[in-house]
């Protein structure tokens, strides 16, 4: 795969997402990843932003920088950490972490989960207990696996893309370096790694 099999546009339609300008300049996907806090200081003066009609439950905590976006759900026990950015119409479950991330517009995340160093497109569904694993044992910089050839992302922690429409069975691990491309499907109880493309059924 070159380089145009990892450009953003292959992951996500970024259309509607209000904060698409992130990803200008963006080459290789996960490269969006250092340039959170940077983005996130530069179009707000608030450590955390919040958009109308966007309800943040008793008990949520937002640790900030964090750019949330309009009608979307942050419930109980949900705890977003540094340099989150949500947009549109977003449910964060119950007793969720998500920290370094994107999350894109119409993406549910549902209870118990664990959203790191990632990136989730639009029309996800992150079924409850779902972990983004973001860091190697051996702390060795995060590698994408494309069969036997592997890229060295140079990010230490690095959990996930998934693309636009993915749908992620309870209880799956998505170990350091999944890319997932739009409309996949990962049966529960999964450990998922590599790059799968458009379409496919991980279980």
């Amino acid at each position: 795969m070159g380089r145009s099999e990892f450009v953003p546009e292959v992951f996500f339609d970024l259309s509607l997402f209000p904060f698409a300008k992130v990803f200008d300049g963006v080459v290789y996907v996960w490269d969006v990843l250092p340039k959170l806090s940077k983005f996130i200081a530069s179009s707000f003066k608030e450590n955390v932003t919040v958009g109308e009609g966007t309800i943040v439950e008793e008990g949520a905590f937002i640790k900030g920088p964090a750019i949330i976006g309009k009608n979307c759900l942050i419930s109980h026990g949900a705890y977003l950490r540094e340099n989150c950015i949500i947009g549109d119409r977003v449910t964060i479950g119950h007793a969720c972490e998500i920290k370094n991330s994107i999350i894109l517009n119409k993406t549910a995340v549902a209870h118990l989960s664990y959203i790191g160093d990632s990136v989730v497109g639009g029309n996800v569904n992150v079924g409850g207990g779902v972990i983004c694993a973001n860091f190697r044992f051996d702390e060795k910089p995060i590698v994408v696996r494309i069969g036997k050839t592997k890229i060295d992302t140079k990010l230490q922690k690095f959990g996930a893309i998934i693309g636009d429409g993915t749908k992620i069975g309870v209880n799956t691990a998505l170990n350091p370096g999944t890319i997932l491309g739009k409309n996949c499907i990962v049966f529960p109880q999964t450990s998922a790694l590599g790059v799968h493309k458009e379409g496919k059924i991980i279980k």
